[in-house]
């Protein structure tokens, strides 16, 4: 961090923003709402939250304020960067606080000893204002080795997702090189074990359970991994003909840890989804037949939804998988009620999951659906009819329509996909106010720079505003309100 700012950050010079959207101003045409996107600053320098406006009739955004800071701990010539990247935000359900990830940092190769130390990953809560306003970033929470008598461990946090029950779940890389590489001994057995030392560490999942805005380690976590992961969406449902609710957590993998002389697991469990089942305590159970594999390299996205209309049986749960190397999306129907095709009993108390198909044989694969290169994130808007996903390597924005029955995808038309700024990274999505519009935008690392959408909330079809908003250097992600 180049500076530090301290205290509640004003919002000066525009009409107050509400996160329940109180009217600017005397015309009440004019609703306005928040976008919050971080940014990485110059050789990660200079990290920030960024607030704009955004005037719910036409998307605009208005910048209200750029230097809200991700970490509480001032600069230094051997630590410019004292808490790690900030690489994701969400707010709470109530929009009353907000929640930054800090990926951590690894050893200090210039510093000195007592300064050469990992940075632990993070995540800073923040009071939010009336007007959209963050208070100074609060106590730091920690997680990574906590328990285990060992400290600054060097851990990388990747990305966190908040389900609808209050449960925070994060994923996180482990160390590098990985804990068993180029060998495993006695003191660094192969994943998935419990850190023995600041440099062995396994990746993991982590549950945290949200009481008023205070976030507490869940039972059992951190979920220490023997493969890497690389995306997680979490979802709940109450299956058909059940009055009891469930909720998954869908997580990809991209790569196997060594196991005992670096040999891989067999089979391979990387380019797969695992399963788990989350409790109402946020205590997570891998599902049997987890993990799935992927018939593709390198899953580096995932997004469950869920189609059932409340009360009826009509609908599914479908799990769509972005990857890297094949740049598509590729589907999966979860079995959650007995049917003549696809599930059986068993099937259903096992949540199976398996590659969409127009007919019981594998041979009737739907195949995976075209998302330009590197699709890296997606979401959907509130009625599960239609999808975004946006590509980083070919800077698009990817529409479909959902086939709220068989899950299949269609691409929307017209403007099936549109540019965006240089290597999007993330995706923040408004939905409809009044019937007023729906509003999509990336943030793209590359041209620094958010780029924004109009989307039909009849049709799903999207339309590109007159220009990006630019932004400091390298955003990265985002979240509206």
């Amino acid at each position: 961090m180049s500076k530090k700012i301290g205290g509640v950050v004003a919002l000066v010079g525009l009409c107050a923003l509400s996160l329940f959207l109180v009217n600017c101003g005397s015309s009440s045409s004019r609703p306005a709402g928040v976008l919050y996107v971080l940014t990485q600053g110059n050789n990660s320098v200079g990290n920030y939250v960024s607030t704009f406006a955004m005037d719910l009739s036409s998307g605009g955004l208005s910048l209200v304020n750029s230097n809200a800071s991700t970490c509480p701990t001032p600069a230094t010539g051997t630590s410019p960067n004292p808490c790690g990247l900030p690489v994701d935000i969400l707010l709470d359900s109530t929009g009353a606080r907000a929640f930054v990830l800090d990926q951590g940092a690894p050893p200090c190769p210039t510093c000195t000893p007592g300064e050469n130390n990992p940075i632990p990953p993070a995540i800073y809560p923040y009071t939010v204002g009336s007007d959209g306003s963050l208070s100074a970033p609060g106590t730091a929470v920690n997680w990574t080795c906590t328990g285990t008598g060992v400290s600054n461990c060097s851990d990388t946090a990747t990305t966190m997702v908040l389900d609808a029950a209050g449960h925070l779940f994060v994923i996180d890389y482990g160390s590098s090189p990985t804990p068993g590489y180029p060998t495993p001994t006695v003191a660094s057995p192969s994943c998935p074990h419990v850190p023995t030392g600041p440099y062995d560490v396994c990746p993991s999942i982590s549950v945290f359970t949200m009481t008023s805005g205070t976030l507490t380690l869940a039972s059992g976590s951190p979920f220490y991994l023997s493969k890497i992961p690389s995306a997680l969406s979490a979802i709940a449902f109450t299956p058909p003909n059940s009055t009891t609710a469930q909720e998954l957590l869908f997580v990809t993998n991209n790569q196997d840890i060594c196991s005992q002389n670096c040999v891989a697991p067999s089979p391979h469990n990387d380019n797969t989804v695992s399963v788990y089942s989350v409790s109402s305590s946020g205590t997570l159970a891998e599902q049997p037949n987890s993990p799935y594999a992927v018939a593709a390299v390198n899953p580096i996205s995932v997004l469950a939804v869920n189609t059932y209309p409340a009360g009826q049986n009509s609908g599914g749960l479908f799990v769509y998988v972005g990857n890297a190397v094949s740049s598509g999306l590729y589907p999966f129907e979860v079995c959650t009620a007995v049917n003549n095709t696809n599930c059986t009993l068993a099937q259903v108390q096992d949540n199976l999951m398996f590659p969409l198909r127009t007919c019981p044989d594998i041979s009737c694969d739907v195949p995976p659906f075209t998302a330009g290169q590197s699709p890296i994130a997606m979401v959907v808007d509130p009625t599960n009819k239609f999808l975004y996903a946006v590509a980083e390597g070919s800077s698009q924005v990817y529409g479909f329509t959902i086939d709220t029955g068989s899950g299949k995808l269609t691409a929307l038309s017209p403007n099936p996909n549109l540019p965006t700024g240089s290597h999007p990274v993330s995706m923040a999505f408004h939905p409809t106010v009044n019937n007023t519009g729906q509003f999509l935008y990336t943030s793209n690392s590359g041209s620094t720079n958010i780029s924004g959408f109009t989307l039909s909330t009849t049709s799903g079809v999207m339309n590109a505003l007159p220009s990006p908003t630019t932004t400091t250097t390298t955003p990265s992600g985002m979240t509206a309100r």
